[in-house]
């Protein structure tokens, strides 16, 4: 009893599986991805064997519209079944058995399949694969958030909202590669709180961009990266620690200070922090301590 949107981006291979429902931790239940092998997701009475069984078939070649064939035959209960699948070429396939909830059904496109089952409306998936459309030259995950954005605002589930999440893996790696991991358990806004972690993600990703750039010996590059997540994390003062910390190593040994000292009148256990670094670990906090406390 869930929508669902399965999906490669046809530009870095990436395949994904985004999810929401009224149903506690959807996230354990319905998506599974490998990279460079496919995507599943398996819902309404969902098999969740239906996920290593069909991770299993793509790697040995099989395409999207051969598996679910295959895990549908091998189903007693496929009838009551909805499953859909993107193998890593981008070919896809869906199946909704004849005895899912009303309303139940699916819409496949270029490199991505919708599909829903007890929802308030029958116009969820196609509402759902025009918001993945129009959204899909941003990439994959904007695209996958956007089509649980519009079966939400079509109506969505019918008993309402509880969990959500959404899986990208990469499309070279292995079994442990994730781009993004994220799941809402029970929460009264989950598609919200699902958007709002992809947020975080990315703050942490400025970070460790900005972390690569300064070991790669570019600093104006980490700057500029620096500033950003000195934006992006207004409201977490250990990125924003780092930030300063980054920025006073990068040339900006002002605009970092302002950022350390701002972190540290807020709560002096971060200045206890800095006095704990072990010799080399932050090789700004020395002189930022030394500033802070003349």
């Amino acid at each position: 009893m869930t929508y669902s949107v399965v999906a490669r981006d046809p530009v870095t291979g990436a395949l994904g599986v985004a999810v929401q429902s009224h149903y506690f931790s959807v996230g354990s239940a319905v998506p599974a991805a490998l990279p460079g092998v496919g995507a599943i997701a398996t819902q309404s009475m969902a098999n969740v064997q239906y996920k290593p069984q069909a991770l299993a078939l793509l790697k040995e070649g099989l395409s999207a519209a051969e598996v679910v064939a295959a895990l549908v035959a091998g189903d007693p209960d496929a009838a009551v079944r909805q499953v859909a699948v993107v193998d890593g070429t981008g070919r896809v396939a869906v199946h909704t058995g004849d005895g899912c909830i009303a309303e139940a059904g699916s819409r496949v496109g270029e490199g991505y399949a919708v599909q829903a089952n007890l929802m308030a409306h029958a116009t969820v998936w196609d509402a759902m694969a025009e918001a993945f459309e129009s959204t899909r030259a941003e990439g994959l995950v904007p695209a996958l958030l956007a089509a649980l954005d519009a079966a939400e605002a079509e109506g969505g589930d019918l008993r309402g909202r509880q969990s959500a999440a959404i899986l990208v893996v990469p499309a070279e790696g292995t079994e442990a590669d994730r781009i993004v991991d994220l799941r809402v358990e029970d929460a009264a806004e989950p598609l919200r709180e699902l958007r709002r972690l992809v947020r975080v993600q990315e703050t942490y990703e400025l970070a460790a961009e900005a972390d690569r750039l300064a070991e790669a010996g570019d600093p104006a590059a980490a700057r500029g990266v620096l500033l950003a997540l000195a934006d992006a994390a207004a409201d977490n003062p250990e990125l924003l620690l780092n930030a300063g910390l980054g920025l006073m190593s990068c040339g900006a040994a002002e605009q970092g200070l302002a950022l350390v000292r701002r972190v540290v009148d807020a709560d002096p256990r971060w200045l206890e922090l800095l006095r704990r670094f072990p010799a080399g670990l932050a090789p700004a906090a020395p002189e930022a301590l030394r500033r802070l406390d003349g």
